[in-house]
């Protein structure tokens, strides 16, 4: 479906990012992915798919990096055609407690960084007349939790962005859409379950169902593989007209 198509993953070295690149090389598409931590698996894993894949370790809160890191790709693969903004951080405080450095942290790299991509990505898109811009925004884009102000402030503006840019492309072939996912079972989900275990002294799969009850209605956590189907289904034809969504993939989570 997307041969021929060239993809940039954000923070996609594991997780939610890595799911979706694998979704994107399973349907044809080039990827470039950017993230820490194990890259050689990651890239091992995207490139026994078929696709041509590359990868830049940008600092996502950092303008100059993020450059190179769009230039790089447009380089190797002569084009950026899906863009997808994934990368983030999360730090849990109270407001008076939280500290400043990881508050502009946050907004740079779950906010700022899509602006920055995306201001790189569109020119180049519009020449082309085709592009899919895809947020992976939050749950808490939409609604807000205690103790994650800056988390939920980045996330909330990145719909808004999402909504903007949508408007500002409304007339060409390129559509930008915000994913709004609960609670996904990443290495990062999985350590706040390990830790609330450990509090607790339960469990893993009791941790895991307490904290799905407290925000989940499903009791299920929406997967990695789930969330890829659907930036597909955004990449498709099927998705020519959806601008400017926030789309919650949340068990039930907003609908409480």
């Amino acid at each position: 479906m997307l041969t021929g198509k060239t993809a940039l993953v954000t923070g996609s070295t594991s997780g939610i990012g890595l799911g979706l690149a694998l979704g994107l090389a399973r349907s044809g598409a080039n990827v470039m992915l950017n993230g820490f931590g194990d890259v050689a698996s990651a890239r091992a894993a995207v490139a026994a798919l078929g696709g041509r894949v590359a990868y830049h370790g940008a600092d996502m809160s950092k303008p100059a990096e993020i450059e190179a890191m769009v230039h790089g790709c447009i380089a190797e693969f002569g084009a950026l055609d899906i863009l997808v903004n994934n990368a983030g951080i999360q730090h849990v405080a109270n407001i008076e407690d939280f500290p400043v450095e990881r508050w502009d942290a946050i907004i740079a790299i779950n906010l700022s960084s899509a602006f920055h991509t995306t201001r790189l990505a569109l020119p180049g898109m519009k020449q082309r007349n085709w592009g899919r811009v895809i947020n992976i925004a939050s749950v808490h884009g939409l609604v807000a939790s205690a103790q994650k102000s800056a988390y939920v402030t980045a996330k909330h503006g990145l719909v808004g962005f999402t909504k903007t840019a949508a408007l500002e492309c409304a007339t060409t072939a390129i559509t930008h859409n915000a994913i709004c996912p609960g609670w996904v079972l990443t290495p990062l989900v999985q350590k706040q379950v390990d830790a609330r275990a450990a509090q607790a002294g339960i469990g893993d799969e009791e941790a895991k169902r307490q904290l799905l009850a407290e925000k989940q209605p499903s009791l299920q956590f929406t997967t990695p593989e789930q969330l890829a189907e659907l930036a597909l289904f955004l990449c498709s034809p099927a998705g020519d007209n959806i601008r400017g969504v926030a789309w919650n993939v949340d068990g039930g989570w907003v609908a409480q």
